[in-house]
């Protein structure tokens, strides 16, 4: 059976990059934000779900329109809820035939793992930590948003508090401190479970 980390963080703490650096260790990262985006793009299955619920205008053209989607659920917590009851599943069913082709250990990275569930898919979570300013900094960098909208997005998300309190390990990427050696100690757990 193949040993799955699930990595988490909050938006500009830096999880891609302890993704990145698993995947140059040898271990597959599924991206399950990017994952989602796709699915709801090209599924069949979430594409009929959302139509039936907000309109066949929703894919006007064949495309998914995703500023539409964005403003239906950003301030509606009974539209994100339908939003995520339909995309999540279909997630979870691609990640575990994705999974089902490794022989290897492999990771899930998801913004939202322990709200999703997904976090019941890893056998190990670690969640990457970073101070506010530096996130802040990173993603007004990145996304080229202002400091007031980062602070939105970082407001409506899961508390660094509450995610270290559900994760197995906490890996901090405020620049600072090493990476890598944080990285190669969450890998060690990983193989000893493997094992």
């Amino acid at each position: 059976m193949t040993t799955t980390i699930g990595i988490t963080g909050g938006i500009g703490s830096g999880k891609s990059v302890v993704s990145k650096l698993l995947e140059i260790n040898g271990i597959p990262v599924y991206d399950s934000d990017r994952e989602a985006k796709r699915l709801t793009a090209t599924s069949p299955a979430i594409r009929q779900k959302l139509t039936e619920r907000f309109g066949a205008d929703l894919y006007a053209g064949g495309n998914l329109d995703k500023t539409r989607l964005a403003a239906l659920i950003f301030n509606d917590a009974d539209n994100l809820a339908y939003a995520n009851s339909v995309i999540h599943p279909e997630v979870r069913r691609d990640f575990l035939n994705w999974k089902a082709g490794k022989d290897c250990p492999v990771a899930l990275e998801s913004a939202i793992l322990f709200e999703s569930g997904f976090a019941q898919l890893a056998d190990v979570t670690v969640t990457v930590e970073a101070p506010l300013q530096t996130k802040i900094a990173r993603v007004v960098q990145r996304d080229r948003l202002s400091e007031q909208a980062v602070m939105e997005r970082i407001n409506n998300q899961t508390s660094d508090e509450e995610r270290r309190r559900r994760a197995d390990y906490v890996v901090v990427n405020d620049g600072q401190q090493a990476l890598l050696p944080q990285v190669e100690e969450v890998m060690k757990v990983f193989y000893t479970i493997k094992l």
